[in-house]
């Protein structure tokens, strides 16, 4: 009977500090999160007290992910806290999501929340946000083409005239959500806009033509599909400015013309070098067959002195030849008046 007696006793004790434990721990709970549980509950978002504790052991800030749980439920936005907590866990932002989520909603552009969630982990870092996606597709952007941070302020290309164009563009998008992830970026966007823009005055005839119809670049451009693999939609292409830059067709011609000129003169030179070697070979030639004629000239001397020797010539045949000589000579002086008369004249008269 005692046994029996004891062994109730001891159940009930044990029963009472079991009760007593819990009600500790609910009332730590409700001590700690009290504040929270009640907003949250009467905002129509509950929220279990061992479910905030649980968020309190993984670290992550109750208050922030209920007062945005409160604000999706509030707008409408079917999530869970543990979406949230999960998000948050990623190293997300859970209230740019979630207003993100809010904005779309009220502009009733579809965005999911995986989706939204993606495009803030995606602009982490990058100093955009998932809001400012959203915003920029409900208010569209301008985007200057070039873009004045590169330091270049208008796009040049030159007609099929050879007169440059100078023109300045802007670019109308807006986000496209779907794509916003792993989309291109605005870079991307300036770059073929400007590649359009290069291509359409130069297959124009002349500059006139682009004056005359700047809307002809913003059709061409368009109709090219430039938004696309794009993190954008371009709405509209408007032409800022256009102007006449210098005439690159005449400034090239001119360029050719001296480059011709120089070649030219290049060649020019390089005939002359050869006449003038061509000459002075020529006059080394004639002083060299001069050098033979008088050598073969000094000759004759002991030619005739070997014929006095052998006795095949005589005295009178050597003045016969004397006077041959001094005829010749006086021909030449009165061909040439001025000349004195040689001294071979005295023989002709002996």
């Amino acid at each position: 009977m005692n046994t029996t007696l004891l062994a109730a006793i001891s159940f009930q004790l044990i029963l009472l500090a079991l009760v007593l434990l819990v009600g500790l721990v609910f009332l730590i709970l409700l001590f700690n999160f009290f504040t929270i549980f009640i907003r949250a509950w009467v905002s129509g978002a509950y929220v279990g007290l061992i479910e905030l504790a649980a968020m309190r052991l993984r670290g992550v800030p109750v208050g922030l992910v209920v007062d945005n749980y409160i604000n999706a439920r509030k707008a409408g936005i079917d999530l869970s806290v543990d979406q949230l907590n999960v998000h948050y866990l990623a190293g997300g932002d859970v209230s740019m999501v979630v207003r993100a989520l809010i904005a779309a909603q009220k502009a009733q552009i579809h965005l999911s929340f995986d989706r939204a969630c993606a495009i803030d982990l995606a602009t982490k870092g990058t100093g955009k946000t998932v809001l400012d996606a959203v915003k920029t597709s409900v208010n569209p952007k301008v985007i200057d083409c070039p873009n004045p941070a590169s330091g270049k302020t208008t796009i040049d290309a030159v007609a099929k005239d050879g007169i440059a164009v100078k023109v300045k563009a802007r670019v109308t998008v807006r986000t496209n959500l779907d794509r916003f992830v792993g989309g291109a970026t605005e870079e991307t966007i300036i770059a073929r806009v400007g590649e359009g823009i290069v291509t359409t005055i130069g297959s124009s005839n002349s500059y006139k033509d682009v004056l005359e119809n700047p809307d002809r670049i913003s059709k061409t451009v368009l109709d090219k599909a430039l938004d696309s693999n794009t993190a954008f939609e371009i709405l509209s292409i408007d032409i800022a400015d256009v102007d006449v830059g210098e005439n690159v067709g005449a400034k090239l011609q001119a360029e050719q013309a001296e480059a011709n000129k120089l070649i030219a003169q290049a060649q020019a030179e390089v005939r002359r070098a050869l006449a003038v070697a061509q000459e002075q070979e020529m006059l080394a030639r004639t002083q060299e067959m001069r050098a033979r004629v008088v050598e073969a000239e000094a000759q004759i001397p002991l030619a005739i002195a070997e014929a006095f020797r052998s006795g095949n010539l005589g005295i009178m045949d050597y003045y016969r030849i004397k006077n041959i000589q001094a005829d010749t000579h006086m021909r030449e002086s009165i061909a040439q008046p001025g000349t004195p008369p040689p001294a071979g004249d005295k023989t002709k008269g002996t």
